[in-house]
């Protein structure tokens, strides 16, 4: 066995993307917030939340590698510096970056084969998927926001689904933002004004409300809200800059958005 042995994830893509891999045994520990797969919560220690961590249980396992991601982990990431551990903590924001650091952990375990065939028949998936929808007459404008107090919208890997799934994301101009404070829509009727068919809640391990989000001020007057057209997709089925996002986050997009368009063509 090449590479790092023994690995700690502070983030559930790279738990996720290990066990694909059938390279779930150099897993020592994981994130608290872990749902996927659901056997990883029984089978590791869970060592870490998402802003921070049991440094002293993470040291104890004896990592080589630490993987984390994103610069709101940068604090632990430190922490965890300075007790002498190995860390890699990537940034991924696009779907190209996603898949790009997918093949960096990979190559770190020498499981670049197997991580090809997946990314090949991921990719032919959103292939298909964006082909299915060029045929409809025309595209939904999309909502999704992350976030409901400040209302936060797409990050890019998202809006970038959207756009495969056969949508247009409404606010393209904030996904190019990587922090999720510069994501803030400040005008609360300005969702309103761009007329989105389609809202999709994912409020970062919160249920969303359709109910909350149709009765805000103004709001009776978006086609989505007139419709019902106000979908929640969990947040660890794409939020997570991983293979759930690539997979099970588009499908379940793409399904909504296709119903709209065979709605729509019926009318």
């Amino acid at each position: 066995m090449t590479g790092p042995q023994r690995i700690v994830a502070l983030t559930e893509e790279t738990t996720e993307w290990l066990y694909l891999l059938g390279e779930e045994d150099r897993l020592v520990g994981i994130s608290g917030y872990t749902v996927r797969p659901k056997r990883a919560r029984q089978e590791k220690p869970r060592v870490s939340a998402f802003l921070d961590g049991r440094i002293d249980k993470i040291v104890a396992l004896e990592p080589d590698l630490v993987i984390g991601f994103s610069d709101m982990q940068a604090a632990l990431a430190d922490k965890l510096i300075r007790a002498g551990l190995n860390v890699l903590v990537t940034n991924q924001r696009s779907v190209a970056e996603i898949f790009a650091t997918l093949r960096l952990v990979a190559g770190l375990v020498g499981a670049h084969e197997r991580a090809e065939r997946w990314i090949a028949q991921c990719q032919a998936r959103h292939a298909e998927i964006a082909a299915a929808a060029a045929a409809w007459p025309r595209r939904p404008h999309v909502y999704f926001e992350e976030w409901d107090e400040p209302m936060i919208s797409a990050i890019r890997w998202v809006s970038e689904l959207i756009g495969i799934a056969g949508g247009e994301d409404i606010f393209p101009e904030l996904a190019l933002q990587s922090m999720g404070r510069d994501r803030v829509v400040a005008d609360a009727l300005e969702p309103v004004r761009r007329a989105p068919e389609l809202v999709f809640g994912s409020w970062c391990g919160k249920k969303f409300r359709p109910e909350n989000v149709a009765a805000r001020p103004g709001w009776a007057e978006m086609p989505a809200v007139r419709a019902g057209a106000l979908h929640e997709i969990k947040s660890c089925d794409i939020l997570q800059p991983g293979p759930a996002a690539l997979t099970d986050g588009v499908e379940q997009l793409h399904r909504v958005l296709a119903r709209w368009a065979q709605a729509t063509r019926a009318t």
